[in-house]
């Protein structure tokens, strides 16, 4: 689980914040004012301050917060003086932006505000669609606007260059004031409400959030949309990608009979707090019906709650004023079941003012919390007789008094002023002004007397504040009084392992004084006799039975069960089978076993046999209606057609998996986890499976063949996998959550061969695609009937297959729905506003703009869906990944630090810092500065750094070493012609690259005084990934080989003949064919060649 934090204001207005794997709260010490409402994501924190302006947290990352400023350079070519800047009264400005349009000159960029810094200069972009520009960066083009090209032509009359700026967020870690300013200018009122979502809008792009907030005056405000309220219900219509502020209001109906005064809303819930303090929750909520159909009330009183993300609820309660979590929230049970408090310890700081009185903010205008009218005058006219009384009492809190009330009081006037007392002290709390707009109603009250009647409504704009001794505000076993929480940046669920509702952490200080003295010298004395004493006893015991004979010499052990067969001969068909797993072990210990297929043919009794230490992998396969798996041997490995079985539930399937692992496992005498140098490869389905590779994998003339690699499943789940022949292995997931290795076990081993210690629980969320296709007739248009020829109109990325909302399943039964359908608009070739591509047929090649000659249409349609496993994988949060590599080998010690580079899913370069033997996770993160996003990056022996940008183009960064970790620079190295690269995969003195149409490149030239080498030179074709060694060696994953039966995809082949002499190598060896997807190679038989 990703550490994220749970934000929080106490009653005096200090903010605090509770990580995910701490147990204590922490006050944020940059805080200058008092804060009233806060409201978290998990990239940073809005509040607002007892100023009713809004700040800014933002938390600090190792990427940082980078923004691409660009403006372009516009030229034209005259007789006179060739190309310069004197153009066209028709042309566009000298300096302009991308459409010619906007006057943008370098001196016309500004800093937005003190919170940013610039990187450096401004500088040329010399690059092109992946391809390097002329010395100056120049493109040319017939005339403005066109088409332009890297090269100059004999009628290019005009030229553009890009220049780029980069400038940095700096702010972080510390509340930086927002400007109170729309688009009209500033605005009239200032804020007292603020509230932040809006991440899961459908079509809205990754980390796009919406900011809402309330000004004094009662307006709902976003950007410059806002509208008056009332203190009723309302529901706001029509978000959604183009409109994220919404088409109007619609009155939800109240809940209960005392009005509601606070309502908090999450991806799928809605949840109320009343006058009364009452909590409610609101049913049938989905995206049919957002309103949802009516309140449910539930247990408990609150203040206000909070939902944060995976609809998880938080509350304060009106009782003791402590934070509460809701347990129990799933997705099938959205309401939980019980509120349980959060028991941690606090750390707070007090520091003494010595330019006036400490002030906290409290909301006395607000109805569950405002101080009824009788309250105020009981306090007041006791005021002198505390006055006389000890000096040394704390400041009692008018809220915490209004929670023991009557609920049916009413609220008091909007401004409600409590004038100080003439003999304020420490132990005399004085109540001041806060002068506050558009206030109807004052009532001034003096040291003993109330004037006034309370009126029949609440204000949201009534503020007090009152002055705080400057002794410690809680005690050592008190806990803060709290006033808000967010649990918008709190990424926890209903499996998370917290360790904030156990009293133990409370009383840890208390534990540890009433302790008995103990040195660990006499520690370690106690702990030595006793092992001696138990090693004593058992030699005794175990002496007496020396003697006798070994009970059993030889077993056998025989398993038994009902199946479904696919048969090998046509017609291909599911037939019954009896399925039997016959174990034996011999006198040595060996063990082995046999599996028998029992079937029926022409009323004849027959049987297949396959043995067990012939058995060369165990996939499970997807299919919709069955739970199947296939089992390969090498002879059917070279045939592409496995052992295909069905069982009867998905337990029986998972049972019959890890009895035959382990039975496979046995046979080859291999035991516990994977060694350092395993091959580690992921299917298409995510499955991760690991291969021990033999001596003689790499022995000349005869290495092993590919077909007779054993292969076994490790738990968990993921997208790609990468590893070195150290044993660090680093995997990232379809949601691009990074993930380290941590042992053996999880998945369906549970139980069987693994052990609980480092097996973690394991989430991934991917999306389904479906296309909506329509063709375009003279009659109606676009629309959903096509020709007889055409393909479904509902359909998969081929219109092979229907597709429809429907009918489309998430890709196996382990997975479920956790979101409704979207338009996808990130789609490769780019879409129109409602998210259609055209074409002039299918298939085609599509684009996001409508010509004349298109005729077909097509928008793609996704859902996501998770996976919640458990497998030997640790997260390694909080960036998300894209693509990781690490160096092949070059660590000697367990403590010399370990090369490790990644790409987040915005295409930043990282360098992971701190990556050892003892901690593969690493530290921290140092970001690598580039100039476009990439996609793809592998690092080398010598620290070869090689990466592709996401136009196609390759990099290599130079001068990486262990003194300089990120390198100095990157040299752009041209692209083989006409191709766009995908992959690039780096060994100890070879470079291997995959473009864009699944050819191979080898990259010719590498020399130690030239690493960027000469030029490149095609292997072959149908390659998906490519993965090279320590040695060199060169494995690849395959489509299109041919077998027996069927053409194979997702093939593992070995390159063959690779020598030093010869770095291309001569052949392929093909493999095991199961769809796989992923790839990483290091079976180095001996890890200390590798330098």
């Amino acid at each position: 689980m990703s550490v994220s934090l749970l934000w929080a204001v106490d009653v005096y207005g200090r903010v605090y914040s509770l990580s995910t794997g701490g147990q204590q709260w922490e006050q944020c010490q940059d805080a200058v004012l008092e804060f009233k409402r806060v409201t978290a994501v998990q990239q940073c924190c809005w509040g607002i301050a007892c100023d009713h302006h809004i700040y800014l947290n933002v938390h600090s990352s190792d990427v940082p917060i980078r923004y691409q400023e660009e403006t372009y350079e516009n030229q034209r070519w005259n007789p006179k003086d060739n190309f310069s800047d004197h153009l066209l009264p028709s042309d566009r400005w000298h300096w302009s932006d991308i459409t010619g349009l906007e006057h943008q000159p370098l001196d016309s960029f500004l800093l937005p505000s003190t919170n940013w810094e610039w990187e450096g200069d401004w500088y040329i972009d010399e690059n092109f669609g992946g391809e390097p520009t002329e010395k100056g960066g120049w493109t040319y083009a017939l005339d403005f606007p066109a088409t332009y090209i890297k090269d100059k032509k004999w009628n290019s009359c005009v030229r553009r260059r890009r220049w780029i700026r980069y400038r940095r967020y700096k702010a972080t870690d510390t509340w930086a004031k927002i400007p109170s300013e729309g688009h009209s200018g500033p605005l009239p009122d200032p804020f007292n409400d603020i509230s932040c979502g809006g991440w899961e809008i459908s079509e809205e792009p990754r980390g796009r959030l919406s900011l809402w907030a309330v000004s004094l005056q009662g307006k709902v405000l976003h950007t410059h949309t806002h509208t008056n309220t009332l203190i009723h219900v309302w529901f706001r219509e029509g978000i959604h990608h183009h409109s994220p502020e919404g088409e109007g209001w619609e009155e939800v109906s109240l809940p209960g009979e005392a009005g509601a005064i606070h309502v908090a809303v999450g991806d799928n819930v809605v949840w109320a707090v009343t006058k009364d303090n009452k909590v409610w929750f609101r049913r049938g909520i989905n995206s049919h019906n957002p309103c949802g159909s009516g309140w449910i009330g539930m247990v408990g009183e609150m203040v206000m709650v909070n939902v944060g993300l995976n609809d998880q609820v938080w509350g304060i309660s009106c009782v003791d004023r402590a934070v509460y979590f809701r347990q129990g929230v799933t997705s099938s049970e959205l309401s939980g079941k019980a509120w349980k408090a959060v028991n941690v310890l606090h750390r707070w700081t007090w520091t003494r003012n010595t330019g006036g009185p400490q002030r906290a903010v409290l909301e006395v205008g607000t109805c569950p919390s405002s101080p009824p009218p009788d309250f105020i005058s009981e306090m007041l006219s006791d005021r002198q007789v505390k006055q006389e009384a000890a000096t040394t009492a704390s400041p009692s809190i008018p809220e915490e008094e209004v929670a023991l009330g009557e609920p049916e009081a009413k609220c008091p006037p909007p401004a409600l002023v409590l004038s100080p007392s003439l003999s304020g002290g420490l132990g005399d709390p004085q109540w001041s002004n806060v002068d506050l707009e558009e206030t109807q109603t004052h009532l001034a009250v003096g040291p003993a007397v109330v004037r006034g009647d309370s009126a029949d409504t609440c204000s949201l704009s009534s503020v007090a504040t009152y002055t705080l001794c400057q002794g410690e505000p809680y005690g050592a076993d008190e806990h803060p009084l709290w006033a808000w929480v967010s649990g918008g940046g709190c990424g926890v669920n209903c499996h998370s392992q917290l360790n904030w509702f156990n009293s133990a952490t409370a009383l840890a200080s208390s534990v540890q004084s009433m302790s008995l003295s103990i040195s660990p010298a006499q520690t370690a004395a106690w702990r030595k006799q006793i092992f001696e004493q138990l090693s004593e006893r058992s030699k005794r015991e175990m002496d007496h039975f020396k003697h006798y004979e070994q009970a059993v010499e030889q077993s056998v052990w025989v398993k038994k069960g009902a199946m479904q067969w696919w048969r090998d001969w046509k017609p291909h068909k599911w037939v019954d089978v009896r399925f039997a797993l016959e174990q034996f072990s011999g006198p040595e210990g060996n063990q082995d076993g046999i599996l028998f297929l029992y079937y029926n043919f022409n009323e004849e009794k027959k049987y297949l046999h396959a043995f067990i230490n012939e058995v060369t992998i165990l996939v499970p396969v997807l299919n919709d209606s069955k739970h199947t798996f296939a089992i390969y041997t090498a002879e059917r490995t070279k045939q592409r057609w496995p052992i295909r079985l069905a069982a009867a539930t998905e337990v029986e399937m998972h049972d019959w998996l890890a009895l035959l692992s382990v039975s496979c496992c046995d046979s080859r005498g291999i035991q516990g986890p994977p060694s350092k140098q395993a091959i580690w490869s992921v299917t298409c389905k995510g499955d991760i499976f690991v291969c021990e590779p033999s001596p003689s994998l790499e022995a000349c003339p005869y290495p092993t063949p590919c077909d007779q690699m054993f292969w076994r499943q490790v738990g968990g789940h993921l997208r790609l996998v990468e590893c070195n022949s150290l044993g660090v292995v680093w995997g990232v997931g379809y949601d691009h959550t990074a993930w380290v290795y941590t042992g053996y076990g999880g998945g369906f081993f549970q139980g069987l061969a693994s052990s609980t210690d480092n097996i973690f629980t394991q989430t991934d969320v991917k999306c389904v695609y479906i296309y909506e296709n329509q063709r375009w007739n003279p009659v109606t248009g676009y629309t959903n009937r096509g020709l007889p020829t055409d393909r479904y109109m509902w359909s998969d990325a081929t219109g092979l297959q229907e597709c429809t909302k429907a009918n489309a399943k998430p890709p196996s039964p382990h997975w479920t729905w956790v979101a409704d359908w979207t338009i996808d608009y990130g789609i490769s070739g780019g879409t129109d506003r409602e998210g259609w591509q055209y074409a002039a047929d299918f298939p085609r090649s599509y684009h996001g703009h409508k010509t004349l000659k298109d005729f077909v249409r097509r928008r793609r349609w996704a859902r996501k869906c998770k996976l919640t496993t458990t497998g030997p994988w640790q997260e390694v949060p909080p960036i998300p990944l894209s693509d990781v590599t690490i160096v092949l080998c070059g660590a000697q010690s367990s403590v010399e630090p370990i090369p490790l580079w990644a790409i987040s899913n915005k295409g930043d370069v990282l360098c992971r810092l701190g990556v050892t033997l003892l901690t593969p996770a690493g530290t921290s993160w140092l970001h690598v500065g580039t100039d476009q996003p990439f996609k793809s990056i592998s690092i080398g022996g010598a620290n070869q750094v090689w990466a592709i940008a996401r136009d196609g183009s390759a990099f290599y960064r130079g001068s990486v070493s262990s003194e300089s970790p990120a390198g100095d620079c990157w040299y752009h190295i041209p692209c083989p012609e006409r191709q766009k690269l995908q992959q690039v995969s780096v060994g100890r003195t070879s470079v291997y690259t995959v473009d864009q149409n699944g050819n191979l490149w080898f990259r010719q030239g590498l020399t130690p005084s030239y690493p960027q080498g000469s030029s490149w030179e095609h292997i072959c074709n149908n390659v998906r990934k490519v993965s090279v060694g320590p040695l060199d060696q060169v494995w690849i994953i395959a489509d299109k080989v041919q077998g027996s039966h069927s053409l194979s995809c997702g093939t593992v082949c070995h390159r063959l003949g690779v020598q030093p002499m010869e770095p291309k190598g001569q052949s392929w060896d093909y493999g095991i064919g199961v769809r796989l997807f992923n790839l990483t190679s290091n079976p180095d038989p001996n890890p200390s060649t590798c330098f």
